[in-house]
């Protein structure tokens, strides 16, 4: 695609295509370049076609953990981290969001706006500092003060919204700028960025996948981009194995997907007055809504929701535990996989990686 794109005048996402054949018969020829430590090594599958446009901080090629004490808490005998705490802005948004700027300065984009919980705020406004392109971020007013700090320390323009980022979203709109709007699957980039997460792993895992990922599902670009990553991996024959089963876990004081897929609807719907703590879970209805359910159903997976009070009670222990930092939204994401191995959902001899998305220090004021 060489013009700026946001989303489909049908109303649904649009996406980044390859030719899978030609990246197969370069893979014959030695793969990835292994020297190359960030996600830039998937260049071949990455939408930049300049690296001159490429905005980068060293995101990606995270480490993937191997949690024995946590596994065995959980019944697991084979549970690892996906650390995504280890990028830049110490988020896996930062994947997403490194790959949508760069790939809109190559289309021609001279500043960009999003509507963010947090996480997504911090990144973008990072990332359009190494442009040295203006960030516009617009975040609930009562989201942590560090959250705005961090984006004004990197030079964006903060607004505060009464809300949720939905209304984020609404005030956005309604608020002239000349920007590129980049909300979570309203433009084509992020999700490229997000899909890394699963290339990594199965490279850590010798080109192969694991059983099972939780991911902690909030616009769910996650889940959308490790799906888009799995078909993509087997259709350069990089990998051969079945996809892994996807688990979107949400609290129970938001859970859009959760209650879509309970009742078999084709799209998620608007979920009132979300209150979670995990703020990145805090998203009332993707914009997504009906790629996500595709992806958990086509791979087997499924939804869960958990409480607050599991939420909190996990962050401590699997913080405690593996002396990795825990954000709330991960730890709802290890809550998630307990219940599934209590409900028998997972088996213990799975091969299961949990995402840990975000740290849990930039939540204090």
């Amino acid at each position: 695609m060489d013009a700026p794109a946001g989303h489909c005048v049908c109303g649904s996402p649009l996406f980044a295509r390859y030719d899978l054949g030609a990246v197969a018969e370069e893979a014959k020829r030695g793969g990835f370049p292994t020297d190359v430590n960030s996600m830039w090594r998937y260049a071949q599958l990455l939408p930049v076609k300049s690296p001159s446009f490429v905005a980068t901080l060293g995101e990606g090629w995270t480490p993937l953990i191997q949690t024995g004490r946590l596994g065995k808490h959980l019944g697991l005998k084979m549970l690892m981290v996906k650390d995504e705490t280890q990028n830049p802005t110490s988020s896996f948004k930062d994947r997403g969001l490194c790959v949508a700027v760069s790939k809109h300065l190559e289309l021609g984009s001279k500043a960009f706006a999003l509507p963010s919980a947090g996480n997504a705020g911090i990144s973008v406004s990072a990332y359009c500092a190494a442009a040295g392109v203006p960030a516009h971020v617009f975040m609930p007013s009562d989201s942590p003060p560090q959250f705005f700090r961090l984006c004004e320390l990197y030079g964006a323009n903060t607004y505060s919204v009464d809300g949720n980022i939905s209304d984020c979203a609404k005030k956005m709109r309604e608020t002239a700028g000349e920007w590129t709007d980049l909300s979570t699957t309203k433009e084509p980039y992020r999700v490229e960025g997000k899909k890394t997460i699963l290339f990594e792993i199965a490279e850590n895992l010798n080109w192969a996948f694991p059983d099972s990922i939780i991911c902690p599902t909030g616009g769910g670009t996650a889940v959308i981009g490790i799906w888009k990553a799995a078909e993509e991996l087997m259709g350069t024959g990089l990998v051969n194995d079945r996809p892994p089963k996807l688990y979107a876990i949400q609290s129970q004081l938001c859970a859009p997907v959760v209650s879509a897929l309970e009742q078999d609807r084709e799209d998620v719907e608007a979920w009132p007055n979300p209150e979670t703590s995990a703020l990145g879970l805090r998203v009332p209805k993707p914009f997504a809504g009906r790629l996500i359910l595709r992806a958990i159903r086509q791979s087997r997976g499924s939804a869960l929701a958990v409480s607050e009070e599991e939420i909190s009670e996990m962050q401590k222990t699997a913080t405690k535990m593996e002396g990795v930092e825990v954000g709330p939204e991960s730890a709802a994401g290890f809550a998630g996989l307990r219940r599934l191995v209590e409900d028998g959902r997972v088996s213990d001899d799975e091969q299961v990686v949990v995402l840990n998305t975000g740290p849990a220090s930039r939540y204090w004021s």
